[in-house]
């Protein structure tokens, strides 16, 4: 099986569902990080709406809502874009919304980019560097494309041979 084969797990840091998903598709699929701000602006800010109650049984960990909540997620998801072009998309994701959901920490700041970072080992000059590089924009972009071209406007979801499943 190439990697073209695998299935693609589409996500934002900035959605706890996409956090719950993530805990369990692990690393079979291809993680393809989408900016659901930039694809669905009135999805991201949807977000606000999620059932905090609904979400806290099925988290791993307790729960500490990030403040300011949803947050500006772009410079995170370019962070995991850029993750992602040396293998650690999973690693720094993990970490990221582990951070936000479970830490409380605003993706939206700098420094809890860089902490998420330090967990896949990604040095915080490389990584803050590499989210202003075109290459990293041109891989965020490609995710959103691809969600575009399979009329994905929700997150997350798992495309397979095609076909799009909500998770």
């Amino acid at each position: 099986m190439t990697a073209d084969d695998r299935p693609v797990f589409l996500y934002d840091l900035a959605s706890p569902l996409c956090w719950l998903a993530a805990e369990e598709v692990g690393g079979g699929p291809v993680w393809q990080p989408v900016s659901l701000q930039e694809l669905n602006p009135e999805a991201h800010a949807a977000l606000r709406e999620v059932d905090r109650d609904a979400i806290a049984p099925r988290a791993p960990m307790p729960l500490r809502w990030p403040d300011p909540y949803p947050a500006d997620s772009l410079q995170a998801m370019l962070a995991v874009a850029f993750a992602k072009k040396s293998g650690r998309a999973v690693a720094f994701s993990l970490a990221a919304f582990r951070q936000a959901f479970a830490g409380g920490k605003d993706l939206g700041e700098p420094d809890n980019i860089v902490i998420a970072g330090a967990a896949c080992e990604l040095h915080p000059r490389a990584l803050l560097s590499g989210i202003g590089l075109r290459s990293t924009r041109q891989e965020l972009d490609a995710g959103n494309q691809l969600a575009r071209d399979h009329g994905v406007s929700e997150l997350p979801v798992l495309i397979e041979g095609g076909r799009v499943t909500a998770i």
